[in-house]
């Protein structure tokens, strides 16, 4: 009885003090989402271009997460992440002294580790609790992408007040001390590890299964698309809305932390109505908010017996933000509920397989932003970046219905290609 409350109460503190340390690292990780406003003005940027600014630390978090999430397996989440924290703190406080372009491409690929935090506690906090509690605590961990809010909260302050480069700075600052706190309050089990006759080969060995392409799309669309809107929002206020940096900063954040704090909401959800029913209802609230979110501003004229008569359609700031609220909850639910998927499948596998998943999931908030840009240049509508993700939901949504929702009986009941399936028992 001893035994189990201690280690109840490990896990419990593991779970605490790795969330705190994933938010602080999201936070960073989405700092350009903020500072690259500024940034954007002093060098002249494009929307490509500021468009690759915000991306570059994405790409390096996430190709990170595969080497990550199997380190994790091998030596422990705790040592892995501090070190990692660490990595991070210099490249961050150096950001405050570039002044070229290329100076914050390449200091955004070190500062952009941070990011692969996501495949060290996934796996990490899990193997704490009980299986059937395991969405829960990683739906809790996962809500450290609230640190994408927590930014907008912090950054905008400390902008208007000190100046662009004092961001990093006090970033820095928080990193480090972050890092000491997660190091006094974790805790390390050798039971967690993955024994040492396991091979490399043997982990990875699992990602042929077609199972884990699809659970990598869902995850490109909700944490991917996530981190994507995270980073462009703010702009994105400004250019169409006309508001102030820290105005739209706090609006943009109506979708980044329910985007953050309620994926441990999802988490439940996962675990008492399954990954799959979350999952399914969160494509469907995406695709119907993306479609609405896609209708540029639009002024035209209609020839009517009594002469010409002019409209106007477009979503005023109210609507937009509410729509984007209802995004980013769905959002939240659907990171959750994937990581369900991958607990319940892959339970002893969950580093490497949660460390491509977050790989992909990364790669489409770093291809995403890029596209953003690009498409603005290319059209001039701000809205071709809703419309680019309306069509990407599509595909999960086809893929979703001929893999799953097609194998179960209208009555409920599984068919045989169910039964074989584990993916689909959800």
């Amino acid at each position: 009885m001893t035994s189990e409350l201690s280690n109840a109460r490990k896990a419990w503190s593991v779970l605490i003090v790795s969330t705190l340390a994933f938010t602080v690292c999201f936070m960073v990780w989405m700092m350009f989402g903020v500072i690259g406003i500024p940034i954007k003005k002093m060098l002249n940027l494009n929307a490509t271009e500021f468009g690759l600014l915000t991306a570059i630390p994405v790409l390096t978090g996430s190709l990170i997460r595969v080497p990550l999430g199997i380190w994790t397996d091998r030596f422990g989440g705790r040592i892995v992440m501090a070190v990692l924290m660490a990595v991070t703190v210099p490249a961050i406080w150096l950001m405050a002294y570039a002044t070229e372009y290329w100076h914050f491409i390449v200091i955004g690929l070190f500062v952009g580790l941070a990011g692969g935090s996501f495949s060290v506690g996934t796996p990490y906090v899990a193997r704490w609790f009980p299986r059937s509690q395991q969405g829960t605590a990683m739906g809790i961990y996962g809500a450290g992408n609230s640190g994408s809010a927590v930014n907008k909260f912090v950054a905008p302050v400390i902008l208007v007040a000190f100046g662009w480069s004092m961001v990093p700075q006090v970033y820095a600052a928080i990193m480090l001390g972050t890092l000491v706190l997660f190091w006094m309050f974790s805790h390390s089990n050798p039971q967690h590890l993955v024994p040492n006759t396991v091979s490399l080969s043997q982990q990875l060995k699992s990602l042929k299964d077609p199972r884990v392409v699809k659970y990598c799309q869902y995850y490109s669309i909700v944490f991917g698309g996530y981190v994507a809107l995270a980073l462009w929002m703010v702009q994105y206020y400004v250019g169409e809305y006309g508001l102030d940096i820290r105005v739209a900063a706090l609006l943009a954040a109506c979708f980044s932390l329910p985007g953050g704090v309620l994926r441990a909401v999802g988490g439940v959800l996962s675990d008492k109505y399954g990954a799959h029913k979350v999952t399914w209802w969160v494509l469907w609230v995406s695709w119907i908010c993306l479609f609405l979110l896609s209708y540029p501003q639009t002024d035209f004229t209609v020839t009517t017996v009594n002469g010409s008569s002019s409209f106007h359609i477009g979503l005023n700031v109210y609507v937009f933000t509410g729509l984007m609220f209802v995004l980013g909850t769905a959002f939240a639910f659907g990171k959750a509920s994937v990581f369900k998927y991958i607990s319940d499948d892959y339970n002893h596998n969950i580093g490497a397989i949660s460390g491509i998943v977050g790989l992909a999931g990364g790669m489409g908030g770093f291809v995403l932003p890029i596209l953003f840009g690009a498409l603005m240049d290319l059209t001039g509508v701000r809205s071709s970046a809703f419309m680019l993700m309306y069509g990407v939901v599509w595909v999960s949504l086809i893929w979703m219905y001929w893999t799953e929702v097609r194998q179960v009986d209208p009555m409920g009941a599984a068919t045989a290609n169910t039964a074989a399936n584990p993916a689909l028992q959800h």
